[in-house]
């Protein structure tokens, strides 16, 4: 399953096949137009200009040489101690390969291995794949809203991962 896939840190260009691909992507299977490309540009933005390599990670899966996924572990601002998972992406290509439970895997253990608390992440119920990657992993849904998003209606969603016994919970 995994044992193809290879994860590594990104390259030249990597960086912009995460925002293509986000917004080609869910265009294509949730109908989501450019301003949720617009958004995924900007965290990626802002993860290229200014992180910290010992406590924040971005991962590119690959198979057979290719990109087929991705995922980011950044500080969440004003909580120290907190990690967000951002911007999990499996590629049609990846999808059933484990992929997506290797990129979440990875995050959760690079989380705890730099001493960070708890891992949390957003995202929207209409993404029922990536919510069982977090269920999988142990997450806990500890919110929802609607919202009207990307020039849809969706219900957004808050998940939470303690990663130490002394975690809030």
């Amino acid at each position: 399953m995994a044992e193809s896939v290879r994860l590594r840190d990104p390259e030249p260009g990597d960086l912009g096949w995460i925002v293509q691909r986000h917004g080609a992507l869910y265009a294509a299977e949730y109908g989501w137009n450019s301003d949720f490309e617009g958004l995924v540009a900007r965290i990626v933005a802002d993860f290229a200009q200014d992180h910290d390599p010992h406590l924040e990670r971005v991962w590119i899966a690959e198979l057979d040489g290719r990109p087929v996924g991705s995922v980011m572990c950044v500080r969440e601002d004003g909580a120290p101690g907190t990690a967000r998972l951002r911007l999990l992406l499996v590629d049609p290509q990846g999808r059933g390969r484990g992929v997506g439970t290797l990129l979440v895997d990875t995050v959760v253990a690079f989380a705890r291995s730099v001493g960070y608390r708890e891992l949390v992440l957003w995202t929207n119920d209409v993404l029922t794949d990536a919510r069982e990657l977090y269920l999988k992993a142990g997450f806990t849904l500890i919110a929802e809203r609607p919202h009207r998003s990307y020039g849809a209606s969706l219900t957004g969603q808050d998940w939470r991962l303690p990663l130490r016994e002394d975690s809030p919970r």
